[in-house]
């Protein structure tokens, strides 16, 4: 089964900003989105002194994985991690970065310039270029996807590991010469490189729209709430709001800050998107 045909579930964290108080550190949390339907499916907060690794696998036992995959990015490239969603049904797609450093090093070294042209010339299927031009930029994107895992991977370390990918990115701004930057990654899905780079692609999908949402929408950042649970309590409180606003269909080509305003100053819009009957008197 291809990607294309699995629901794609992101997994990231962020800190809200504004709920430090002194020594406390502020609230962090980890969230789960569904890119496709665009909701959030659920969160963690990160403990204190600990860090996005121990929040994940509590939100993968709170989700059903099976027929869906999980992209994280390299904080959460970690073998139980890889395990844990393996043993719910999922597959994962995940980043691999230098936290990692022997997997990023045999990575690196298999995507060279002669092994990136080999793919490109003997398997055409395993190779994809996109460009997308926005805000007078050009992006450009280059994504290779192979099964010759057998000797990069510790397949026993990484469960289920059939294939790496990298990913070439080049922005051409027109000032200067074009930046370049290229990422690696692992997964377990039996994909194609065109379901491998709509995985990668949208999973910016969690920062592009939920968390930018949060934080441009409802101002989450310069939210100063914070004595005892309240920080974490109003953070909870803005993810069910963003999720019943963008389920709402009645409104398709309304921005989700509109939809906000109009909830605000329009009793019957308001009942209407948190699916409350008004009562009817006697």
């Amino acid at each position: 089964m291809g990607a294309a045909q699995l629901e794609h579930i992101a997994i990231d964290g962020k800190c809200v900003r504004g709920s430090r108080d002194g020594e406390r550190a502020p609230v962090h949390l980890v969230s789960a989105y569904a890119t496709r339907l665009g909701v959030m499916l659920c969160q963690e907060r990160v403990a204190d002194k600990s860090n996005e690794i121990d929040a994940i696998p509590a939100v993968l036992d709170a989700l059903a994985l099976k027929g869906c995959i999980v992209s994280i990015d390299a904080m959460g490239c970690q073998r139980e991690i890889a395990r844990a969603i393996r043993e719910r049904g999922g597959d994962y797609v995940l980043a691999v970065k230098g936290n990692q450093e022997k997997l990023f090093n045999a990575l690196s070294g298999f995507f060279g310039a002669t092994e990136r042209g080999r793919i490109e010339r003997l398997m055409p299927e395993c190779y994809v270029r996109t460009i997308e031009k926005d805000h007078g930029r050009i992006e450009e994107r280059r994504y290779w996807l192979t099964q010759d895992v057998l000797k990069r991977v510790d397949t026993n370390a990484w469960p289920d590991c059939r294939q790496i990918g990298m990913v070439e990115a080049i922005c051409h701004t027109g000032k200067g010469e074009p930046s370049m930057q290229r990422r690696y990654f692992i997964t377990s899905a039996q994909c194609d490189v065109k379901d491998f780079a709509r995985a990668v692609r949208d999973h910016w999908r969690i920062e592009n729209s939920l968390h930018w949402s949060l934080d441009v929408t409802f101002l989450e950042d310069a939210c100063r709430v914070r004595k005892d649970h309240a920080a974490h309590n109003y953070a909870t409180l803005r993810r069910f709001a963003l999720n019943l606003i963008k389920l709402d269909i009645s409104l398709p080509k309304t921005s989700v800050r509109s939809r906000v305003k109009r909830a605000e100053w329009d009793e019957d819009y308001r009942t209407h998107i948190l699916q409350i009957k008004p009562l009817i008197s006697a």
